[in-house]
């Protein structure tokens, strides 16, 4: 049988620093579990952009499409600020995103105990927590028609248009009906419904995906406004949310900072499921490109790494060396290594991102 095939679109500022800490452990895994995969490499965003004139070529598009399952680092920077926004480095992850229709954005936000006191919240609300966000991805008010900036009269106007179909809210909610069932099977879904009708089509929806093909998950419905407010009081009472494009973009980026750390967040957007099963996938650390710290070293590799072990769980049905890995990056934050950005006012010395890569090798290597 043939290999896996993974794409790797390592892009911008400090992608191809943590992508590289990946590569590493990809290898280890042909190396030491016998578990290979066929990687080829691309480029997207900024660096796409300089080389050919486009922050995604329709080559590399046509690859992503082939692929079982896409890694990304990240794009952008200062440099392609003044660039027309059709050509933005984004603007090559929305067009994966979109042509690849990965309507299911999972974005993980779990405290590492180490890790604790660098939340902003109490130790005890957060130590242990363990949540997924699903977000929508695909559709929503980023997406709907009308939209733009028009003339009315002597002003301006800024027109948005939130749109869902039924069948767009049916199938995010069946993938976080799914995940909750291997999780604590638990849903709370959140919106708007007490002033918005996409809202109240959207709790609807929901409900009867529930009812017909989910009655054994527990499903509870929030307003999106109370769910921040619920993610900050007492995050531990959720186990999967799921929500639409615009409030799941803020409540995941909430969630996120409620660990302490974005270095830390892998995320997964996944499609349909391609003819030989596995979904359409594309794996992405939640941090950005961060220009500032490019090249020196100072990079945290451990999103990237986690990014790397969601896809081994959910493209590849390796649940166990997932699992492996995210072990491994636990132990290796309990021994205390840091990289820049992990360092707490007890001081000491921050390690490089090549040396956080050693650290995971070698708790991988004593896993075995």
């Amino acid at each position: 049988m043939a290999n896996p095939s993974l794409l790797i679109l390592a892009g911008d500022g400090i992608g191809p620093e943590v992508m590289a800490e990946v590569k590493r452990i990809i290898g280890w895994m042909g190396a030491k579990r016998g578990i290979h995969f066929d990687v080829s490499e691309d480029l997207v965003g900024g660096c796409a952009y300089d080389a050919h004139g486009v922050p995604l070529t329709d080559a590399t598009m046509a690859k992503a499409q082939a692929a079982d399952a896409v890694l990304l680092g990240a794009v952008g920077g200062p440099k392609y600020d003044k660039l027309d926004f059709s050509v933005k480095p984004e603007r090559g992850l929305l067009r994966l995103r979109k042509e690849m229709d990965l309507f299911s954005n999972l974005r993980p936000a779990q405290c590492f105990d180490a890790l604790a006191d660098f939340s902003s919240l109490k130790r005890d609300v957060v130590a242990g927590l363990d949540i997924v966000i699903v977000r929508e991805l695909t559709s929503g008010v980023y997406f709907g028609e009308p939209r733009g900036i028009f003339k009315e009269g002597n002003e301006r106007v800024g027109i948005n248009t939130q749109r869902y179909t039924e069948s767009e809210i049916a199938r995010v909610a069946k993938s976080a009906f799914e995940l909750a069932r291997k999780r604590g099977n638990k849903v709370c879904s959140m919106e708007k419904a007490n002033v918005m009708e996409s809202g109240i089509l959207w709790r609807d929806v929901v409900q009867e995906v529930h009812d017909r093909d989910y009655p054994d998950v527990e499903l509870s419905h929030m307003y999106a406004d109370n769910g921040a407010m619920q993610l900050v009081r007492w995050p531990k009472q959720f186990d999967v949310i799921v929500t639409d494009n615009l409030f799941g973009d803020v409540l995941s980026d909430c969630a996120a900072m409620l660990t302490g750390s974005l270095g830390m967040l892998p995320s997964a957007s996944l499609g349909a499921p391609m003819a030989n099963g596995r979904p359409k996938a594309l794996y992405e650390p939640v941090h950005g490109s961060a220009p500032d710290i490019a090249g020196q070293g100072k990079a945290n590799p451990i999103a990237c790494i986690l990014s790397f072990a969601m896809a081994l769980r959910y493209s590849f049905d390796l649940g166990d060396e997932a699992t492996r890995v995210e072990k491994a990056v636990e132990k290796v934050l309990a021994d205390g290594v840091r990289t820049a950005d992990l360092m707490g006012p007890e001081g000491g010395t921050a390690v490089t991102t090549t040396q956080m890569g050693d650290a995971v090798l070698a708790a991988l290597d004593a896993s075995l």
